[in-house]
């Protein structure tokens, strides 16, 4: 979406939806993978759609009213409120209260926005208006919902969810019975199941493995190192097959076999972020990545929870060593990382969280990056207009601390014959953010040359932003 595009949104006002049928007042603890601290935040994602004769306009706007409703009846705790008790302990009020759902109208046709929509949305905010007191993580509605009909027929649903609540396959798995429900059927077609008790800790709580995630690291050095996120700049960077062909001569042959693009783009990501941001040769840094623990447990969990199962592994380094080794050094930091995730990692993290006061990752000179790439458009609620144009984050996620997270989400760039890809929206400071392109550069053209923790360029590159 070009940052020069103007267009005016009317929204109307908010209102709640409750479920259509009564539905169990009741409270229903959240599990100790759920209401850890860092998962206490709300997460925006939009979804970009074409138009479609029969959801367009006011008919997809009761469309949507009427599906979300009835898929309330059977995720009713959905419609309720998070409460805290003793211990910091999350449980659901089941009250039947409703999510929020906005009606709104946009002067532009979907064509406006450009012929591959992408990360950073300068008029994000517009799409997925920010209810004054609904952004809590207590006694708040648990998901916001904003429908915003074009001139052209198409539409953007820009949808807000509570992270303690459930994670992005959860979230989807819920759009996808709205849909569902609102074409007739009665009821979804995979049954959401609570059990949140599947992913609490043991009594007595007993932590057995190695967390780096929640560990912290000694404070930067420099004065002026990090800054707040309104300083920050937020950029996209695609790569295409060619790009990660490019990524994977830089691997001796054994290695590029067997590492898989999700760990090769972090690795590679990660040491152009960590010479960008300039940290200190013998400070630590981590990149914290986050993974889907569905596949680790046996017997699976029930397919349809839609608790959070994410774990969040951390690779550590000293920042000179990462910057001056071969990718592979990188590369074999975060395969280790991945392969520590198993069932009874994610038991000593629930475990962690009760011994431990539910403490938060650490925010300083770490990097999340998450991997959206399975959970695409294949995945996402098609409302009779086929697949999303776009369906991701508006932008790289920033907490309150600092911290900072990417996401890697399946793209189409519209452009010559490499155009599937994986796009990567990154936020850093204007400063450190022209470094980081360099760097990626770079490692594109295969032209490294390090010495005792600096970057020698041999000419001035630019890169190509998407």
């Amino acid at each position: 979406m070009a940052s020069t595009l103007v267009f005016n949104v009317r929204r109307q006002e908010p209102i709640l939806i409750a479920p259509a049928k009564p539905t169990p007042h009741e409270f229903k603890p959240l599990s100790d993978i759920d209401d850890q601290e860092s998962l206490r935040c709300q997460v925006p994602t939009i979804h970009i759609y074409r138009n479609h004769p029969f959801v367009r306009g006011r008919i997809l706007t009761q469309f949507l009213k009427y599906a979300l409703a009835e898929a309330l009846v059977f995720y009713y705790p959905l419609a309720g409120r998070l409460r805290e008790r003793p211990a910091r302990k999350l449980v659901v009020e089941c009250t039947g209260e409703g999510i929020l759902f906005i009606e709104a109208e946009a002067d532009i046709a979907l064509d406006e926005l450009g012929d591959a929509p992408q990360p950073p949305f300068p008029y994000f905010d517009e799409l997925l208006y920010d209810v004054p007191g609904s952004g809590h993580i207590l006694n708040s509605p648990l998901l916001l919902i904003q429908l915003t009909n074009l001139t052209c027929g198409g539409f953007i649903i820009g949808l807000r969810f509570n992270h303690a609540i459930c994670d992005t396959t959860g979230a989807a798995q819920f759009m996808r019975a709205v849909v569902e429900m609102g074409l007739g059927a009665s009821a979804p077609s995979i049954p959401p199941v609570w059990e949140r008790e599947l992913l609490n800790a043991r009594n007595p709580p007993r932590v057995t493995c190695h967390h780096p995630e929640f560990e912290d690291l000694p404070q930067p050095t420099r004065v002026d190192a990090g800054l707040p996120p309104k300083q920050m700049l937020h950029r996209s960077f695609f790569f295409g097959a060619g790009d990660i062909a490019s990524l994977r001569k830089l691997l001796p042959p054994h290695l590029s076999s067997t590492t898989t693009t999700f760990e090769l783009l972090t690795a590679c990501l990660w040491r152009c972020r960590t010479i960008a941001i300039r940290s200190d040769p013998g400070e630590e840094v981590k990149v914290i990545l986050v993974v889907n623990a569905r596949s680790k447990f046996s017997p699976p969990l029930p397919s349809g929870y839609y608790g959070s199962v994410t774990a969040s592994p951390a690779a550590v380094s000293p920042a000179g060593k990462l910057c001056r080794s071969p990718l592979e050094y990188a590369v074999e930091l975060v395969k280790e990382a991945k392969v520590r995730v198993t069932q009874e990692y994610m038991q000593s993290v629930a475990d962690l969280m009760v011994v431990k006061g539910r403490p938060a990752k650490t925010a300083v000179r770490s990097w999340v990056v998450s991997d959206l790439t399975r959970v695409g458009s294949k995945d996402v609620a098609d409302f009779g207009s086929g697949a999303p144009v776009y369906s991701g984050p508006g932008k790289a996620f920033v907490w309150e601390n600092g911290m900072a997270a990417s996401f890697f989400l399946p793209f189409r760039n519209g452009k010559g014959k490499d155009q599937e890809g994986i796009l990567v929206p990154f936020c850093l400071s204007a400063e450190e953010m022209e470094r980081f392109s360099t760097e990626i550069e770079i490692m594109l053209n295969g032209k490294e040359e390090y010495k005792e923790g600096e970057v020698v360029v041999e000419s001035p590159v630019t890169v190509a932003m998407s």
